[in-house]
């Protein structure tokens, strides 16, 4: 019988690992700095290192670190924010978490990500910010959108929840916008063991009132400057991405090496395969390939040891929680086609080539 593929191999990774963090969680254990404390402050400084930032701020989760940054922007009730119906729904979440409404437009096909030629016919009076989502870890066309998001006096904050190590024209994305958002899920590139999220930014202001908002809007203990949130990030988690951060370009590059041999791979099937734009050099977080039949080939696919698994099989517009926005079926068709099509193959770094052409040899199996 052949070994069954999973779609994500986390314990292969924390068996790599599982060493230094045992050594790392006991020193948090040893220590009792279970909420924020030394590990989380080193991971702070060594991620805004790495995006090239001068500031990162640690959340409890990526949902909260965009609920903060929309906050510091000043967003709130009766106040628009573009973004994309085609992500996860926790960008969209954050818009709502401050009052204010999420305003969709549709995709690019070949990207999948928000399409900048449709931003300004959707920006009004009431828009205050725009929250692209750089997709599966491939970076948007931030040029385009900065220079409208400039023209229209908007920031730009970056979701960047899905692109650790992204580049954009050669640079790590996180710092084009006024701030990003980042999610440590444990199944991201950079994942904890729970929950976790930063906020980066350039901004010292915006950096410290992040501080005092994760934290109660506190700045001194027991003193409330504004309304704030039980938004940190544990010592613990700290503690194991400090572990696993100096590990994150060599397992971005071999996600890359997974990708560019399911294209040698797969080109030749009727499948649309991710596309990476001339200006991009993707994370690769989910490699994800699109087909009318798709249900029919996941179905295949299950049925012969090969995990896979969608993303997004709904797009926002159409969700029940977002019925009273007044979208329809047929608003985003580009969104709704990719939502139909969608599905994603197995990629994580400890993937062997063997295991990629079995995927490949099943794809090709279902076509035949």
């Amino acid at each position: 019988m052949t070994t069954k593929i999973p779609y994500l191999d986390l314990p292969a990774q924390i068996r790599s690992l599982r060493p230094e963090l045992d050594a790392a969680i006991a020193r948090t254990l040893d220590n009792c700095s279970f909420c924020l404390g030394p590990d989380v402050a080193q991971f702070e400084k060594d991620f805004a290192q790495f995006c090239g930032a001068q500031h990162c701020v640690a959340f409890n989760s990526g949902t909260s670190a965009l609920h903060i940054a929309l906050m510091l922007l000043g967003v709130g009730p009766g106040d628009e924010v573009i973004t994309t119906p085609f992500t996860f729904v926790a960008t969209s979440w954050a818009i709502s978490y401050v009052g204010a409404k999420p305003v969709y437009v549709d995709i690019e096909d070949s990207t999948m990500n928000l399409n900048p030629k449709l931003i300004e016919r959707a920006i009004t009076s009431k828009t205050k910010a725009v929250m692209p989502v750089h997709l599966y870890g491939q970076p948007f066309d931030i040029d385009s959108i900065l220079a409208i998001c400039k023209k229209h006096k908007l920031p730009l904050v970056e979701d960047a929840a899905q692109s650790h190590a992204a580049k954009y024209k050669g640079k790590i994305v996180g710092t084009f916008g006024e701030i990003s958002c980042f999610s440590f899920y444990p199944g991201k590139n950079l994942g904890a063991a729970g929950e976790g999220g930063a906020l980066v930014t350039n901004n010292a202001e915006f950096a410290k009132r992040a501080r005092s908002l994760r934290e109660h809007g506190s700045t001194v203990r027991y003193y409330h400057d504004e309304i704030g949130f039980n938004y940190r990030m544990e010592g613990i988690q700290g503690a194991v991405l400090g572990v696993k951060l100096p590990h994150l370009q060599k397992w971005t590059d071999e996600r890359r090496r997974v990708a560019h041999r399911y294209h040698e791979l797969l080109k030749d099937t009727p499948l649309q395969l991710p596309c990476e734009a001339a200006y991009a050099e993707s994370a690769y977080h989910l490699y994800v390939v699109r087909h009318p039949q798709r249900d029919q080939l996941k179905e295949y696919l299950d049925a012969n040891g090969v995990g896979c698994a969608l993303h997004y099989p709904l797009p926002l517009h159409l969700q029940k929680c977002y019925a009273s926005l007044g979208y329809k079926n047929g608003d985003f068709p580009i969104s709704e086609k990719a939502a139909r099509e969608c599905l994603s193959l197995p990629i994580f770094p400890e993937l062997t080539d063997a295991q990629i052409q079995r995927v490949a040899e099943v794809v090709k199996n279902f076509f035949r």
